[in-house]
């Protein structure tokens, strides 16, 4: 599936003062449905649930860089496979992440709610799926896992 399917959109980073809001990431699906439905389907054709998909961005190039450039992933825990993935920059995605672990921290505190972040994906504008995340792992150019970057809630050892 091609990259430039895909447009992406992230709420509730840096909003500044008020009540803190879950970051959410939406991911608008510009290309032929048919593929979209398929990778984001289980072998008995259901849409996969978030605890069946893995989010994580892949570095392409060092962090050091100035706008280091990635690859935002979407997999199927299962399956390994690629659901599907999109270029960012560094510059874009760990803000993202730093908002999600400030906002995860806030509700915490408050209700113990377990969602950091959410991730929507929409087919032309129109909703698909969406799913409350807690997990999004960071990996260098070198495949090593960031784990001072990356979004991992307590208690879960990799």
């Amino acid at each position: 599936m091609r990259r430039d399917y895909f447009e992406l959109t992230v709420e509730g980073v840096g909003d500044g003062a008020g009540e803190p809001t879950t970051p959410r990431v939406r991911i608008d699906f510009h290309g032929p449905e048919g593929l979209l439905r398929d990778r984001l389907s289980n072998a008995d054709g259901d849409l996969l649930s978030a605890s069946e998909i893995d989010v994580a961005f892949r570095l392409r190039e060092p962090l050091e860089v100035g706008t280091a450039e990635g690859v935002v992933g979407v997999t199927n825990r299962f399956t390994g496979d690629f659901v599907l993935e999109l270029n960012e920059t560094a510059d874009d995605v760990l803000p993202f992440i730093r908002a999600a672990r400030e906002s995860a921290d806030a509700a915490d505190a408050a209700d113990g709610d377990d969602a950091r972040y959410r991730v929507d994906i929409d087919l032309d504008g129109e909703r698909l799926v969406s799913y409350d995340k807690e997990t999004f792992l960071v990996y260098d150019h070198e495949g090593n896992l960031l784990r001072s970057e990356s979004l991992i809630p307590s208690g879960v050892e990799l």
